[in-house]
Order: structure tokens, then sequence, then C-alpha cells
């Protein structure tokens, strides 16, 4: 059996869009398996290679290894038109996906009336922001026990039953809540049979598979979604995804015993963004939050939304890397801040005059807080070809050394550039 240091764990320390897709196909190398553990289309994954850009929803980042497995775990949600347009566009770009890719039977089918339910629910001031593809509900489904999972597809007469009930308790709750046109049992039936005839020589049980590799000795990346700061228990409640996006959900998302899932690597950039509802203390609405949305890139990779934008939040991230017990952290997007005069961090907050050092775990005390900072001086020089630590200017490591202090976890990893071979190792 491999010992537990063997594999690693990649997860982001923030709201998401840390830049985990990038770490993770550079790490890819290093592993036999690389498995996704939770979340489902609402996330985007990009990877650059060689100039050419990769956005990767379901399928796990290690995908542009050929000699590596990959896993869509139990914990992920599975749309199947998704997951069949993804794999279409990979082969379509010379990317061989078949024995390569396995999907957990146990993962959970994304249905066309989670779709509907997803954008058809209207909070008013308390909405969370979501994509309206239907995770949410999916996950709903999954909790109530009413759920559709991938192993189903492979049995029709079982799905056709199982479908008709939920079609049946779907269209009362949309006639009568909601006033819209019933789904067609008909249409979704024929439409998922499809899928499930172009998907099964993907759908296996991959919590054998996993448990078999751990017990050879495999090394095993695991892969998560979103962010530690939209864990469903631990984030930002209720703006929040409706998974364990934080370590926490790599063993529940895969099968995998807790010992199996060895370090863990977080991730995190240079300053921070989020999508969607929800407070956020170092928020900038000015020319410099959109400066960076703009140098960063900073749009959904799946939704094309784009982000907002605020200094370096150092609270959160500190409640994030010790729930996650990161061990080590990838900082990304450090070139993004190139030629800034001033660059800011929040080391506290402000609460009704009391100074906080720890995330408030209440979103509406979190939202009356205002930002500590701590300021330090910016570079002008162009970063992104840089190749070691020393060779950044001085103002730039002084800056990493400060996050990394903050924070209370050693930097291992600095990213300078999109690119896969642009980043820094430090250790």
């Amino acid at each position: 059996m491999t010992p537990a240091t063997d594999n690693l764990c990649v997860v982001g320390l923030q709201w998401g869009d840390e830049g985990k897709g990038k770490i993770v196909d550079g790490l890819a190398e290093r592993f036999d398996i690389v498995v996704r553990y939770q979340g489902g289309s609402n996330a985007g994954h990009t990877v650059v290679v060689n100039g050419e850009k990769f956005v990767l929803h379901l399928v796990p980042s290690g995908i542009l290894h050929p000699d590596k497995l990959c896993v869509i775990g139990n914990g992920v949600v599975v749309d199947p038109a998704t997951l069949i347009a993804e794999v279409a566009d990979l082969r379509g770009r010379g990317v061989h996906v078949g024995e390569n890719l396995a999907v957990s039977d146990r993962a959970h089918v994304v249905m066309p009336y989670h779709k509907l339910l997803d954008q058809l629910d209207d909070r008013g001031e308390r909405k969370i922001g979501t994509t309206g593809r239907g995770i949410g509900p999916c996950y709903v489904d999954k909790m109530s026990r009413t759920g559709i999972r991938m192993g189903e597809l492979l049995d029709p007469d079982g799905f056709r039953e199982h479908l008709r009930a939920n079609i049946e308790q779907k269209n009362r709750v949309l006639r009568v809540l909601y006033g819209v046109e019933p789904l067609s049992f008909d249409r979704i039936l024929e439409e998922y049979l499809g899928y499930a005839d172009q998907l099964r020589g993907l759908i296996r049980d991959t919590v054998a598979l996993l448990n078999r590799a751990f017990r050879e000795g495999k090394r095993i990346l695991f892969e998560g979604a979103q962010g530690a700061l939209l864990d469903v228990d631990f984030g930002t409640y209720p703006y929040i995804s409706c998974s364990n996006a934080s370590t926490s959900g790599a063993a529940t998302g895969t099968g995998l015993p807790p010992r199996a899932i060895g370090r863990v690597l977080g991730i995190m950039k240079a300053y921070c963004t989020r999508v969607g509802e929800g407070p956020f203390v170092t928020e900038l609405d000015d020319s410099i939050g959109a400066l960076l949305r703009e140098r960063g890139r900073e749009y959904g990779a799946t939704t094309g939304r784009p982000r907002r934008c605020g200094w370096f939040d150092a609270v959160a991230v500190r409640h994030s890397a010790a729930l996650c017990g990161a061990d080590s952290i990838a900082l990304t997007k450090l070139d993004v801040l190139t030629g800034l005069e001033e660059i800011r961090v929040a080391v506290a907050y402000r609460l009704d005059g009391k100074i906080l050092d720890v995330l408030p775990s209440d979103c509406r005390l979190l939202a009356r807080c205002e930002p500590v900072y701590r300021s330090f001086p910016g570079w002008k020089s162009d970063i992104s070809r840089c190749d070691a630590f020393d060779d950044l200017p001085h103002e730039a490591q002084a800056y990493v050394r400060a996050l990394e202090a903050e924070v209370g976890i050693p930097i291992a990893t600095v990213s300078v550039a999109p690119e896969r071979s642009a980043v820094i190792q430090r250790q």
C-alpha cells in the first residue's frame, strides 16, 4: 500500500478560480491517477499548454497527460450532455480520451428538472448567484434520497421507473409553485438513454477501482473544484457551493479512507476574486478592481461572468488553510500585480470597533466587517520569464514572504504567467 505522503490533495483556499487546473496539470506527471472529488459542470479549470487553452468542466485536469487515469468521483454531480460535449471537444483537439477516463457509477446525474428549478428559483435579496446549471437541486435530490445515479442509466427498466416517479413529483412542483408547463417524461427518457449508450464504456465502480489502486501502491492526485470558502459546511454560508469543496470532501467524494489523502497543497492567488453574491471584505469596486479583472482575465471559465476582484484577504485564507490542513501553498497570478504602485493585504477585520483575526461564521457579521490593511510597494519589471525566486524583483519577493508569514504556511510554488511551464519552485 502506498504511504499516505505519496498522495496529494490540491484544494483552493479562496472562493475558487485560484488556478487549480494549471497546478494539477503540472503535478499530474508525478502521479498515476487524478481524481476529481466534488462539484459539477459549474466549475471550470483552465490549462494553457504551448499557447493552446483548454477549459475543463468535469474531466480532471490530468487528462492532458494520456498515460494517467482520470476519475470523476462519486462526489461529483454529472451533466451527461456536458460530459459528452467535453470529451468530444478534447478528442477533436487531439487529446486521447478512452480507457484513461472513468466516471463513478455512484455519481449523481444532473437532470433537466434540476436546471429548470435552478433557473426558476428566486430568493429576492437573498439570491445566491448560482450558474443555473442545476448543481444545487441535484445535490438536494441526492440528500433527499431521490437522486438518479450514473449507474442507473445502464439499467433501462430501473431508470425508467425511477425517472417516471421523479418527473411526476417535479411536475407537481413546477405546476403549483411556478405555473410552468410540465416536463415530458418520454422526451427526457429518450434523451438520457441516448446519453447512457454514449457513456456506457466510461461508467465504472470507481470506489473499488480507487481502493484497489491504493492497495497496489498507485500514486493518487485529488483534484477539488471551487474553493474552500465555498464549502457547504465551512465556507461563507449560505453563499457557498452545495458540496464539500475543502479537503474534507476528498474521502467522501471518492470512497477512499481519509488516511489515503496524504499531503495537502493549497492554491491561492496573489489577490482575491469571487463570483455570485455574498460578502467580500476586500472587494475593489474601482479602477484597480477593474484592472485586476482585465489583466487577470477574471471571467468565469464556464459562464463568462465577470468576477468580483479585491486585495488578498489573509483572514479568510488562514481560515481555509487551517480547515484544509494545507502543508504547503502554490501562489498563482503574481504577475497580475505587476505595475501597481501599492499592494494591500487584509491582515485583520474591524467589526463594531473590535479587531478580528478570524473569519466570522455568520455572513451577516462578515458583511459588516471592514478590512485592516497592510501595504506593500509594488514592482514594475515583467516577471513572466523569471525561472527562480531570486530572479523576482525584491518587492515581489517581499510580498510573497509577507503572504507566507500572514497565512503561516510555506509557499512552495509561485506561478508567474498562464503557461504550464511558468512556475517557480521554491523548495
